[in-house]
């Protein structure tokens, strides 16, 4: 075991102890590991440094499970975990690797209709990128659809547009099709304006109808979200993290966006707030650091919070090496752990039904639509008030008594 410990800088194994992220028996497994990839960069005159990254660990595990009659779905997970935590401490301690992960491709630029119809929506409806992005693939999808008929767009016809959007309707829901349809009214409208097109078609493009709220909001019991949090060991290391996330979630209204994104900047201790941003608007707010999320937050930025991550994002994920939540489906895993392990079914458990929970909660309590609105970051407050049809004791008192 000394020659496989010789592989490894004392301070790497610092390092990977203060993150609270590996046991011993993993650091023996993880020097193991490392020792094969350097006698494999030997072996085949490659140089280390340029190896250690995910593809090189790709290599380097095709060859292991060769030589071993391993399986290369057995072998590859352990060699990505091992390297790519070896390589994350190196870094760590100030030497420079290549990227662990090869950078993205820039995004394709836009065709230059798309790319005017982009600065268009930009400019004369105020759209954010996250929209123009949407809109301008819904309105791409459609030109493919025309090229398919042959059709040029300076030859469009109302024909066209009704063929595409029954084309659409077997494969998505009513409020999909809907906003395919109000992505190419908008277009249409852009290419009269611009003189691509004769007449108006914007008018005789029919929606299908989708009333506003039409299906109450999912939420929970109150009592059931205590049970939920009862239900977490914060004891454990990861239990921190999830106590403290999903208790954000419960008294704030927080979406699975809001968490992945807050960063330790976000947090003012000293003035007692946080700042927060909603993914979906851009509304930035500020709201109190209540005495229960600072203590639960106190807990796991001292006693759960890796030292060395990847990252200065508030939460990050309890495996090395220790980067940001990646999607609202690890945040809902998260839920429907602690939620099985309480015992809490329901028929639908995504990340917004705490927000939707917290929302009917304050709505019980009688918390004025405005303050509300403006706790959940809406920009237009009669947003809440979808929330009063699930406020159910509220609403039993306002019940008229049945005529005898």
């Amino acid at each position: 075991m000394g020659t496989i410990k010789s592989w490894i800088d004392p301070a790497v194994e610092k390092i990977w102890r203060e993150n609270r992220g590996l046991s011993d028996q993993a650091i023996v497994m993880y020097r193991e590991r490392v020792q094969h990839f350097v006698d494999y960069c030997k072996a085949k005159g490659l140089s280390e440094k340029a190896e250690l990254t995910l593809t090189g660990t790709r290599r380097f595990a095709r060859w292991y499970a060769r030589c071993n009659k391993a399986r290369f779905c057995h072998v590859f997970p352990i060699a990505c975990s091992a390297l790519g935590t070896w390589a994350h401490a190196r870094r760590t301690l100030g030497e420079e690797l290549l990227p662990w992960k090869p950078t993205r491709d820039p995004l394709p630029t836009l065709p230059p209709l798309m790319q005017e119809f982009a600065d268009h929506v930009r400019r004369h409806r105020g759209n954010p990128p996250r929209t123009i992005h949407l809109k301008t693939q819904h309105v791409m999808r459609f030109l493919d659809f025309l090229h398919s008929r042959g059709r040029p767009v300076s030859e469009l016809r109302l024909a066209d547009i009704d063929a595409f959007i029954l084309h659409l309707r077997p494969q998505y829901s009513r409020s999909v099709v809907s906003d395919y349809c109000s992505c190419l009214r908008g277009f249409v409208r852009f290419l009269r304006a611009t003189g691509r097109l004769s007449i108006d078609l914007a008018a005789s493009i029919v929606a299908p109808t989708v009333r506003r709220a039409e299906r109450p909001y999912r939420t929970l019991p109150w009592v059931d979200v205590k049970r939920i949090l009862r239900a977490i060991d914060r004891n454990a290391r990861g239990g921190r993290r999830d106590y403290a996330l999903l208790l954000m979630m419960s008294v704030y209204g927080f979406g699975a966006g809001e968490i992945e994104r807050l960063q330790l900047e976000d947090i003012d201790w000293r003035a007692g707030t946080i700042h927060v941003v909603r993914p979906k608007t851009g509304a930035e707010f500020l709201l109190p650091l209540l005495p229960a999320v600072a203590r639960a937050l106190e807990r796991y930025l001292s006693r759960g919070r890796p030292k060395h991550p990847c990252t200065r994002h508030l939460f990050v994920t309890v495996r090395a090496p220790h980067k940001q939540l990646g999607s609202s489906g690890t945040i809902r895993n998260v839920l429907h752990k602690y939620a099985q392990r309480a015992g809490v079914s329901a028929p639908f458990l995504g990340t917004h039904v705490l927000r939707h929970t917290h929302a009917s909660r304050h709505i019980e309590l009688g918390t004025r639509p405005k303050v509300l609105s403006d706790i959940l970051g809406h920009r237009d407050p009669e947003s809440s008030s979808a929330y009063i049809r699930v406020a159910t004791e509220r609403l039993r008192r306002m019940a008229l008594p049945v005529p005898a």
